[in-house]
């Protein structure tokens, strides 16, 4: 660890951003999905079975699977983890916003407010702690699945794992594994500290209490 530290360091940053980056696109996309889905019990209960389908996939073989047509690199990587990250968000995204009391939705529209203002400045609000949940969720999720990514050479630690595996027995393998495992649970733990201060930022005191 004290020979390569920069590059241990430079690896976990790479791991670290490309998990955010992916966790935010699973956001958005997680979201936009929800909201487009939530009024339907049918829709609704597509979603959460596609959801649920989804992550009984391997997620070694979707990466393998995506080689073919992504090629090696960041591309498949940056697919794979924010497909796997939307999942949980999605499930959660559907629950939080089926479960916004319809009478608070109804006086937002008595008093004038478009739908989309509406849908941004009251039913997401009070559906975000339960999203944000699944954002914890997946964040520690996704974290694991980063590291598989390195299997189609994206960035990550995962290659000080794969660089073990691949030659176990041999010097200083057990130690790069165990580098690679441990920098993952680290990095793992920071991020979900970020995120309970996101949800102390971003959630208003009211709906803490209520919770």
């Amino acid at each position: 660890m004290v020979d390569r530290w920069d590059q241990i360091w430079f690896a976990s940053w790479q791991h670290f951003s490309l998990v955010v980056q992916c966790l935010v696109l699973a956001v958005i996309v997680a979201v936009v999905i929800a909201a487009l889905v939530y009024r339907s019990e049918r829709l609704s209960a597509l979603a959460n079975g596609v959801s649920a389908i989804g992550l009984t996939l391997p997620s070694f073989a979707v990466i393998g699977l995506l080689i073919a047509p992504a090629g090696f690199g960041v591309l498949p990587s940056v697919i794979v983890v924010t497909f796997f990250a939307a999942l949980p968000i999605l499930r959660n995204a559907v629950v939080g916003l089926t479960e916004v009391d319809g009478a608070i939705v109804e006086s937002a529209r008595g008093i004038g407010m478009s739908p989309f203002r509406t849908f941004a400045t009251v039913q997401l609000p009070l559906a975000w702690p339960v999203i944000l949940t699944g954002v914890r969720v997946s964040a520690q999720m996704v974290m694991g699945i980063a590291a598989v990514a390195a299997y189609a050479l994206g960035p990550g630690l995962g290659g000080f794992i794969f660089s073990g595996l691949s030659r176990l027995g041999g010097a200083n393998s057990l130690a790069s594994v165990v580098t690679g495992v441990v920098g993952v649970v680290v990095l793992a733990l920071i991020l979900d500290l970020l995120l309970v201060g996101l949800g102390r930022l971003t959630i208003s005191r009211g709906i803490r209490v209520r919770s």
